[in-house]
């Protein structure tokens, strides 16, 4: 019940409390009708019954008024806006636009497809790229092997595509130079070829049949420097066939090797007995014998397959003493312990006979000088 502000509409209010209204429905108001789901008007005979009370309402009929107002506030509530049909496509919007995406990968790899073939086809038979001479190839780390063979091996792509050039074949055809150890083969931008070198290094001379070559620490036989100018100091190595296969070269250098790091002092100032040796012998792996030239003239000494540096130090101390002992002193045997041989090897060319006569001297001479060293020791 709504409550009047004025004396004047509260009499007014309280006129139309008292006016009977009809237990009919003299006004024929249909029923109301839910909105549709396209949000189409609920029925049309609702709007026609506003209309007619809106045009009674000219009568200025309070009641009418009051009901109209009503009406006006519930039609608000009823009537729903009209929808605007959206229009959609077949495809999804999540879809088309992967679909997009794909397309452009697609085209951009077309594109660099395209050009990639292009510039492959240029490459591939352009002058720009064809090798024109011996001065568009450089040499480097190239001493002592020949410089011409080098040249010949790799001038063989003058007149061709840098790109047709076989790098992994010109780089074994390298290698196998006696003096190159590994080879490295690169094309240089636009037409240019860069070879370098690595050479191997000799450790000492070995005497294979008749000729003397260099020889590196692996056994591989380098021949002499091409450059002549280039002058090395080693022992020469004997015991080593012209038929001998790489491995067994191998095997007899890390003998060598082992004997070297032995008899030549890491150290600055420490001794280096290998300048002392003129020769080294190789072919029996249980004795190795050094010739050494300590100034009063050349001597064998074999020195086993052990404790080289060891036994070296022991002929260093007493050659002079041997020396003055042995007119003819030409070899001398340390590889038994607390015993030395004096002339091993001229015994064993002596006949059986004399050979007993003469090897009680030597031995005896031995135990002299065994004794002499042990004086010395202590």
């Amino acid at each position: 019940m709504r409550l009047a502000k004025t004396p004047q509409a509260f009499n007014s209010l309280m006129a139309r409390e008292l006016i009977e209204i009809p237990q009919k429905n003299e006004y024929n108001i249909p029923p109301r009708e839910k909105p549709t789901r396209g949000g189409e008007k609920s029925s049309s005979g609702e709007d026609n019954f506003i209309r007619s009370q809106r045009a009674r309402s000219r009568n200025n009929d309070p009641v009418t008024i009051e009901l109209e107002q009503e009406l006006d506030e519930d039609a608000q509530f009823l009537r729903t806006e009209k929808r605007v049909p959206v229009r959609r496509t077949a495809i999804p919007k999540k879809t088309a636009k992967q679909f997009k995406l794909a397309a452009i990968v697609v085209c951009v790899a077309m594109v660099l497809f395209g050009v990639g073939t292009a510039a492959y086809g240029y490459g591939m038979h352009s002058w720009r790229f064809r090798i024109e001479s011996s001065d568009s190839i450089e040499i480097s780390g190239v001493r002592n092997a020949s410089r011409a063979h080098v040249m010949e091996i790799a001038g063989a792509d003058i007149g061709r595509n840098i790109f047709f050039m076989p790098l992994d074949e010109r780089k074994r055809q390298l290698e196998m130079i006696p003096w190159v150890q590994s080879a490295t083969v690169m094309r240089l931008w636009p037409n240019r070829v860069a070879v370098e070198i690595q050479e191997r290094t000799p450790v000492a001379f070995a005497q294979i049949g008749s000729r003397i070559n260099l020889i590196d620490a692996n056994g591989v036989v380098m021949g002499m420097p091409a450059n002549r100018q280039t002058k090395y100091s080693f022992p020469v190595i004997h015991g080593i066939t012209e038929t001998e296969p790489l491995s067994s070269r191998f095997a007899a250098m890390k003998i060598y090797n082992r004997l070297a790091s032995e008899l030549d002092s890491p150290d600055p100032g420490g001794p280096r007995y290998m300048q002392q040796l003129s020769e080294v012998e190789l072919s029996d792996p249980e004795d190795i014998k050094v010739t050494a030239n300590e100034g009063g003239g050349t001597l064998l000494i074999h020195l086993g397959g052990s404790n080289f540096l060891e036994r070296y130090k022991l002929y260093v101390s007493h050659i002079a003493e041997w020396r003055q002992q042995f007119q003819n002193l030409q070899s001398v045997d340390l590889r038994y312990e607390g015993q030395i041989i004096v002339n091993p090897d001229k015994q064993a060319e002596a006949t059986a006979a004399p050979e007993r006569t003469a090897e009680k001297k030597p031995v005896l001479a031995a135990k002299k000088i065994e004794k002499k060293a042990r004086r010395a020791r202590h």
